[in-house]
C-alpha cells in the first residue's frame, strides 16, 4: 500500500499494484464465495488472503462498508498494520457515516493513530517538526498518488482506443479504496471540481479518472459514482 499523512491524520492510498489488481477484478462474479473464502482464511490465520480475498469485493459503494471494517480489523489486530487499517476505518466512515460500526471505527482509528505516532517519535510526545514532517510527507504521497491515478487512466484510453479505434464512453470501474463522489441532480464535471477544489480546474482529472478513454464530455446522471482525486 502506498500511504499518506494529512494535518497529523494518517490516510492511506492505493498502490499501483493493488490499483491494476483492482482494476481487473472489481467487477467479477462471486461476490458472496470471496467473502466467504475470505472468512475462512481468517479462520485458519491466513489472514493476507483473507485481506486480498476481501479487497477484490470492494466497489466503492456503500455495500463495501462492513468489508472495508473487517479489513481494517485484521490489519490493526492480526497484522499490526495501522495505517493500512486507518484508511480501511476512514472508508467506513465515509460510506456508512451513521452506520452500527461507526462509533467503533472511529475509536480504534484514534486508537491506531496514538499507536502509530507513539512509534514514529519513539515514545515522546509529537512536536511540531513531527506535524510538519507528517503533512510534507502526506503532500509527497498524495502527489504520488494523483500521477498513478493519471498513469491508470491514460493506459486505459490507450488500450480502448487500440482496440476500437474509435472513442468509447465506457465508464471506468472504481479502484477499491478510492475516494468517490456521489452525483447529483444538475452536476457537471466543472461543478463537482468547484464543489470540492474550489476551482473548475480540476474538472478534466475526474473526467479522464472515469472515462479515460472519452474524447467528449460524457454525461453524467444523479447517482452515478465518480472517482476523484484527494488533492
Amino acid at each position: 500500500m502506498v500511504r499518506f499523512l494529512r494535518s497529523g491524520t494518517i490516510v492511506v492510498l492505493a498502490c499501483a499494484g493493488l490499483a491494476v489488481a483492482g482494476c481487473t477484478r472489481l467487477f467479477d462474479d462471486g461476490t458472496k464465495d470471496k467473502i466467504e473464502k475470505a472468512e475462512k482464511k481468517v479462520a485458519t490465520g491466513d489472514f493476507a488472503a483473507a485481506v486480498s480475498l476481501y479487497e477484490a469485493t470492494l466497489d466503492g459503494t456503500a455495500k463495501s462498508a462492513d468489508t472495508h471494517y473487517k479489513i481494517a480489523l485484521i490489519y490493526s489486530d492480526k497484522l499490526k498494520q495501522p495505517l493500512d487499517a486507518i484508511h480501511h476505518l476512514d472508508r467506513y466512515v465515509e460510506l456508512a457515516p451513521t452506520g452500527p460500526r461507526a462509533k467503533d471505527a472511529k475509536a480504534l482509528k484514534k486508537q491506531d493513530q496514538n499507536g502509530l505516532l507513539s512509534t514514529l517519535t519513539k515514545g515522546a510526545p509529537a512536536t511540531q517538526s513531527d506535524a510538519n514532517r507528517l503533512r510534507d510527507e502526506n503532500k509527497r504521497l498524495a502527489d504520488r498518488n494523483a500521477e498513478l491515478l493519471r498513469t491508470i487512466a491514460e493506459a486505459r484510453a490507450q488500450k480502448a482506443t487500440a482496440t476500437t479505434g474509435k472513442d468509447r464512453l465506457e465508464k471506468a470501474p472504481i479502484l477499491p479504496g478510492s475516494r468517490t463522489y456521489t452525483v447529483r441532480k444538475g452536476d457537471t464535471f466543472a461543478k463537482i471540481s468547484r464543489a470540492l477544489f474550489k476551482t473548475p480546474g480540476r474538472a478534466t482529472t475526474i473526467q479522464k479518472l472515469n472515462y479515460p478513454a472519452a474524447t467528449k464530455t460524457p454525461t453524467i446522471k444523479p447517482g452515478e459514482v465518480l472517482m476523484v482525486p484527494t488533492k
